[in-house]
């Protein structure tokens, strides 16, 4: 009896050890509570769905090049075939009609081809090396993006965290506040209006924690989307308010350089594809050149149970120069189409150069005026606790009244979701700063 409840004992102990493994195995691929905002970064440049198809279109270029490059490779070839004549065919001798062949007839030939000169494998051998940077330059580009995206839903999130919880210190000192009042209302001390004063300031503080508590999960909805983040899945983050004070500060004396874009890269490496693209198209002149050499086994027989009884093969090598002559100016256009194309390139770069340049006095202003806004919040924040201390303690003294306490509660609600907006406007300016600079890294 013991020895059947101990087995049914370690049955049971199996079975949940089992489903808590196999439950485990479901679980999504999660961060680890808390995240910071490289663990973020990190996770999204690992599940993001727009960055595994730039490492997919990495790989798919990678594929065709080397089918490109396999036409270098010597091209072996097997034909086989069989047929059976139902009329032998007629031919003329001596000016009488006579069939000449037999029904049955069989042959298989080997091929080879190596291309020896061919301006479309050349072209591929030559723009492989830039035909890959770009490959990488367009995942560049889009880790670019999902790190700069990341980063501000990340502080967005984090921001509406802060003001939330200011609100509910608001709350606190508000609902203290409103008792105070009420008590001395019903103490006959003062009227009701102090009381009434300070439920509205209550209920306008409540309104807007409620307002911020929605925006709070449809901002944390929107970062799960950049990270491609499981919807289900348990999101915490750091909240470290000085570790993002701390990075609010950036170098402002720095210029911009083009090369650090990743745009204008792109556009170089397009222009070496075009310069190759303009040569291929000179190379059309020349001739293609191939050595072949086939061999082909022939089994000819009236009757089809002999017909592979002998076999009378024939082989043969040789080289081929195939010289386009004429094709009615279609070289020649196509040449001029390829260098108006490149001399287009270089409107580009003076475009995007514009561009660059704009995108980077404008981050500049914006950082700028983000971070005297910042310091001013900053310092508005502080004065108003120092106000709210002290116009409390003289209100408990008696010596201000009670709208001029909830003045004050009011003013530093105000400056510190003011410094929170502030420090949010200043690090979200400065990641497109850095990315007009093209120092935003991806690399972690």
């Amino acid at each position: 009896m013991k020895q059947s409840v101990l087995f049914y004992v370690a049955a049971v102990i199996g079975m949940a050890c089992f489903t808590s493994y196999a439950s485990a195995q479901q679980l999504p691929d999660s961060l680890l509570p808390p995240a910071n905002l490289q663990d973020c970064i990190k996770y999204a440049l690992s599940h993001q769905p727009v960055v595994r198809q730039s490492h997919l279109d990495e790989a798919i270029t990678e594929a065709t090049i080397k089918s490109k490059l396999a036409d270098w490779y010597p091209q072996i070839n097997l034909d086989y075939n069989i047929q059976h004549y139902l009329q032998i065919p007629t031919s003329y001798f001596n000016g009488s009609p006579i069939r000449a062949g037999v029904e049955n007839s069989s042959t298989a030939a080997l091929s080879l081809n190596q291309n020896l000169f061919n301006r479309d494998v050349l072209l591929a051998s030559r723009t492989a090396r830039d035909v890959r940077r770009q490959a990488k330059q367009n995942t560049a580009s889009s880790r670019i993006d999902v790190v700069s995206d990341v980063s501000k839903a990340y502080y967005d999130v984090l921001l509406t965290k802060r003001q939330i919880a200011v609100l509910e210190e608001d709350i606190i000192r508000l609902e203290r506040s409103r008792k105070d009042a009420y008590n001395q209302y019903q103490a006959g001390v003062v009227d009701k209006t102090d009381y009434k004063r300070a439920n509205i300031s209550l209920n306008n503080a409540k309104g807007q924690r409620k307002t911020a508590e929605e925006l709070l999960d449809g901002k944390y909805a929107y970062l799960r989307q950049l990270m491609g983040y499981p919807e289900t899945g348990e999101l915490k983050l750091v909240d470290d308010t000085l570790q993002m004070e701390s990075e609010v500060s950036l170098d402002t004396t720095t210029t911009v350089n083009y090369e650090n874009r990743i745009e204008f890269q792109l556009l170089q490496t397009q222009q070496r594809l075009l310069e190759a693209e303009l040569r291929y198209n000179k190379w059309s002149f020349l001739p293609t050149v191939s050595a072949f050499a086939n061999y082909n086994a022939a089994y000819l027989n009236n009757e089809f149970s002999k017909l592979y009884k002998d076999n009378l093969p024939n082989s043969y090598f040789g080289l081929k120069v195939s010289v386009p002559i004429f094709q009615g100016s279609k070289r020649i256009q196509n040449i001029r189409a390829a260098e108006l194309q490149l001399k287009r390139t270089e409107w580009d770069f003076e475009t995007l150069k514009s561009q660059i340049n704009t995108e980077y006095t404008q981050a500049m202003a914006t950082y700028k005026s983000n971070f005297y806004n910042y310091t001013l919040q900053r310092e508005n924040m502080q004065e108003a606790r120092e106000v709210y201390e002290l116009i409390n303690l003289q209100y408990r003294e008696g010596v201000k009244t009670f709208l001029e306490v909830i003045t004050a509660e009011t003013d530093l609600r105000t400056a510190q979701l003011n410094y929170f907006n502030a420090l949010y406007q200043v690090l979200s300016s400065k990641i497109d700063l850095q990315r007009s600079l093209g120092t935003l890294t991806t690399s972690l």
